[in-house]
């Protein structure tokens, strides 16, 4: 198998369990961006179980929140493709409206050269991602 996602080499993980990781996409012009990844090869949402797929949305979502708090964002953009690799994958972008596309997508056409912004350390975005995560499935 040759699934780029299934094996974690060069990447900076931010978090992790025994399910899934998060890690930090080295992309200056958006820093902060995070892919939540299921560790287990599967290529669509509905190939996990019901416990598992509320599992990694709770990852998404405690990803999500985390940067809202670190980053203060205007937005963030949440996406699941898997059309290039068919694994089961997140993808977690702070936006800004002074960012280099905004508010075209980040594949988009650019709209400026965009204002640079330094990414969360990882160390605080995974304390804020657990502490999130705790928030989410407590109670």
């Amino acid at each position: 198998m040759d699934c780029p996602l299934c094996v974690a080499d060069h990447e900076t993980t931010v978090w992790r369990d025994g399910s899934c990781r998060v890690i930090r996409v080295d992309d200056p012009d958006y820093p902060g961006f995070c892919r939540v990844i299921w560790h287990e090869h599967v290529a669509e949402m509905t190939d996990l179980t019901t416990v598992s797929q509320r599992h990694i949305l709770n990852v998404v979502l405690a990803t999500e929140t985390a940067l809202r708090q670190l980053m203060r964002p205007d937005k963030i953009n949440l996406a699941s493709f898997g059309n290039v690799v068919p694994h089961v994958h997140w993808h977690v972008i702070p936006r800004f409206r002074d960012d280099r596309h905004f508010p075209e997508p980040t594949w988009g056409q650019p709209q400026r050269e965009g204002v640079r912004r330094p990414a969360p350390a990882p160390e605080a975005l995974a304390a804020a991602i657990g502490a999130a995560l705790t928030e989410l499935t407590s109670g």
